[in-house]
């Protein structure tokens, strides 16, 4: 069901493990890229007319419109069943408060008496927030995108998710009922790269954003990489992975099914074990037996994605091989399940997040415990964060200077302008003192 990569004995260099050895899920973007540059072309050209030829072609369903009525929304909201909205209200208010602590304040530096460069934080204008459908359904996403973008402040967005025949052409309605939560009222049923290009280039009905966030299929990802530079980006989201790094004290019912809930997303989903403790692996192994017997979603998902070359149980020879190990693989969700978790933890380097412990699984952070679950996947955590308030922002530098400040600098400036081959960079800087520069100290 799950292979096994024995590393134990293996000599790492000093740079670290090779990454190509870890299991590793396929995702040929640029091949995708020559696919979706036509659907991002036509909605370019055609606007609303391709998004609803689009809705027939992909999903199956046939739309007069892709905006979604307010009527829909508020209808939602009030049939949705109490238990999901008293859940999904527990999750934004947790979501709320690690996000709002998140928010950065504008710092300013005085560099010399009468020069000042100020850091301002701003927020993006306008986003789009997608919202994945197809084999599940994603409020919890709706929560993720949209909670750390008000918290930036940013003032308008607007989110996408695949219409759906079985709701008529609309969006899940349990993600339109976490949009009216949430008070976002601009939502569109759209899907895929078409979804992507209706942000980048704007549509009849709705106007372009600056940035474009949310995970989501192949096609996806391959337009948010054609589109990079017209739009902004969170990342180029891939299957979602977990690895778990386990000693002998680890339950291996706890590893079983975190494994499995990974599983569960998509056949191409990565589940990972790295264990210094054959017993624990030849266990877990035992336990997926048992638990994948018992689960829903084995034969199009589980199965597929846990016999993949994107799983396995990798065997080490101690906790600092271990280490190494996650390290070079900077999975999308990282569990820690050994002895003193915390201090293991807190030695990690690469991972989107750290889950502590035996009672701190994957599960919680999708939907309840306040962190954010749109994470960097395919290795990406080695230099990518998750979704944050931070993603909205951007810092503008206010640089503020007297004549006198200026004059102090105005030498060096004119120096290395001329080291550069830049004269008018240092004319511009002389053209204030009358062409008399003073020398600077």
């Amino acid at each position: 069901m799950i292979s096994r990569i024995d590393l134990r004995g293996a000599a790492f260099p000093e740079g670290g493990i090779d990454r190509d050895l870890l299991p590793r899920a396929e995702l040929d973007v640029e091949a995708a890229l020559e696919k979706v540059r036509p659907i991002c072309d036509d909605v370019r050209h055609r606007g609303t007319a391709a998004l609803i030829d689009y809705a027939h072609r992909f999903d199956g369903v046939t739309i007069e419109r892709v905006r979604v009525p307010a009527e829909a929304l508020r209808r939602a909201l009030a049939e949705l069943d109490p238990a999901v909205r008293a859940a999904l209200e527990e999750s934004i208010r947790r979501a709320r408060l690690v996000h709002r602590e998140q928010r950065r304040t504008d710092h300013t530096t005085q560099v010399v008496p009468g020069g000042t460069v100020t850091e301002r934080w701003v927020p993006v204008e306008r986003v789009g927030l997608y919202v994945p459908g197809g084999r599940s359904v994603y409020p919890s996403s709706v929560v993720m995108n949209v909670v750390p973008a008000q918290e930036a402040g940013v003032g308008s967005m607007a989110v996408a998710s695949p219409p759906q025949a079985e709701f008529g052409g609309l969006p899940h309605p349990t993600i339109l009922a976490a949009c009216a939560l949430l008070g976002v009222d601009e939502v569109y049923a759209a899907g895929g790269a078409q979804a992507v290009a209706m942000f980048a280039y704007g549509t009849e009905d709705c106007r372009p954003v600056s940035m474009v966030t949310g995970p989501g299929n192949i096609w996806v990802a391959a337009a948010k990489r054609l589109l990079k530079g017209r739009i902004g980006i969170d990342a180029e989201a891939g299957p979602t992975e977990i690895a778990i790094l386990a000693d002998a004290t680890a339950d291996p019912v706890h590893v079983a099914a975190d494994l499995i809930s990974q599983a569960e997303h998509d056949p191409l989903a990565a589940s990972v074990l790295v264990t210094d403790s054959e017993e624990l692996a030849a266990a877990v192994e035992k336990e997926l037996e048992v638990q994948v017997g018992a689960t829903k979603h084995v034969a199009d998902r589980i199965a597929p994605a846990l016999a993949g070359r994107q799983s396995g149980i990798v065997l080490v020879d101690g906790l600092e091989q271990g280490l190494a190990v996650v390290d070079a693989y900077a999975a999308e969700h990282l569990e820690i399940q050994t002895q003193d978790a915390a201090a293991v933890a807190a030695r990690v380097r690469n991972a989107g997040a750290i889950f502590v412990g035996a009672y701190a699984p994957v599960s919680l952070g999708d939907y309840a415990a306040g962190s954010n679950h749109v994470l960097p996947t395919g290795g990406c955590a080695c230099h990518s964060s998750g979704l944050s308030v931070q993603s909205f922002l951007r810092g503008i530098h206010v640089v503020d200077y007297t004549r006198d400040a200026l004059a102090e600098i105005a030498g060096h400036v004119v120096t290395l302008a001329e080291a550069e081959d830049l004269p008018a960079h240092g004319a511009a800087v002389k053209a204030r003192f009358d062409w008399k520069v003073p020398p600077s100290k």
